[in-house]
């Protein structure tokens, strides 16, 4: 199997999560490689703030002194949530399947009864 290259350039974490996606699911239509390319440069840039709040500390001091949350953090946890919606948009995010809705059947439930009347 060939992988696509990815439209732009990509750091090692976009590049890796490029990679790992296309070996599993081969997507080859544009529109959905340009989806994938861009949640794979929100990576790389959430990894880049994180790198940079790893560095400064999630907790900086304002110009009077004060303690403040690093600006960062909301950028790359907005990066990271940009990735996952992507992902989900593209159909890549794989939902634990239940046997049917509600609460567990048979032993394992009148087991968990029993447990909590204890």
């Amino acid at each position: 199997m060939t992988i696509p290259s990815p439209p732009r350039s990509l750091g090692v974490p976009g590049q890796r999560l490029w990679t790992s996606i296309q070996m599993e699911f081969d997507i080859q239509d544009v529109a959905s490689c340009e989806l994938l390319c861009l949640a794979c440069q929100a990576l790389d840039r959430a990894e880049s703030l994180r790198e940079s709040i790893d560095r400064d500390g999630d907790v900086i001091r304002s110009a009077n002194g004060e303690p403040k949350p690093h600006p960062a953090l909301k950028d790359e946890l907005n990066n990271r949530v940009f990735v996952r919606q992507t992902l989900r948009a593209l159909g890549l995010v794989y939902e634990p399947v239940r046997s049917g809705p509600g609460r567990p059947s048979g032993t394992a439930w009148k087991g968990r009864q029993k447990q909590d009347a204890d």
